[in-house]
């Protein structure tokens, strides 16, 4: 009996150890949990608010200039705005005003409207998990889409330019 309750830890050690790891190698993607946000209208943006309801499909992408993935995919958002004319609004999410600045100005800026959430509240009401994470609005102000992570050539060329042209997904 003694010896039983001994190994009864060692026994829930391995269980617990035994899910851990097959947690780690199962395959699944965080980045693939869906968006309470999808089919809803977007939360409202102060000054960039009536872009969302222009009639014409809209980016809104969460950046921070700290942040190196969303270096990453600045290149994409700057040929989406002036090769394809799409209407792209950023927000600088818990950036210094005046990094965020330094930053679109070193990089250039493919948006049309910059607004800054230095406090994370308008992060919150998007559900952002962090950045960069992009959203496309159709022209009635609904979330159709949500990209968390950065946005990829094959997004563009899958997603985001046959829902530009055609506002689908």
């Amino acid at each position: 009996m003694n010896r039983a309750l001994f190994l009864l830890p060692l026994l829930m050690l391995a269980i617990l150890a035994g899910f851990f790891g097959w947690s780690l190698v199962s395959g699944r993607d965080p980045a693939s949990i869906g968006s309470v946000m999808i089919g809803r209208p977007a939360p409202t943006l102060a000054l960039a608010g009536p872009l969302l309801k222009s009639g014409k499909p809209v980016l809104v992408n969460f950046f921070a200039s700290w942040c190196t993935p969303c270096l990453a995919e600045h290149p994409i958002f700057t040929r989406l705005r002036e090769r394809d004319g799409a209407t792209i609004i950023g927000i600088a999410w818990k950036n210094k005003p005046e990094e965020a600045r330094a930053w679109l100005q070193k990089l250039g800026d493919p948006f049309l409207y910059a607004g800054l959430d230095f406090d994370g509240k308008t992060g919150l009401d998007w559900g952002l998990s962090g950045v960069p994470e992009t959203y496309l609005i159709d022209g009635n102000g609904i979330v159709r889409l949500h990209f968390r992570g950065p946005i990829t050539e094959k997004d563009v060329r899958d997603t985001i330019l046959p829902f530009l042209k055609g506002g689908k997904s």
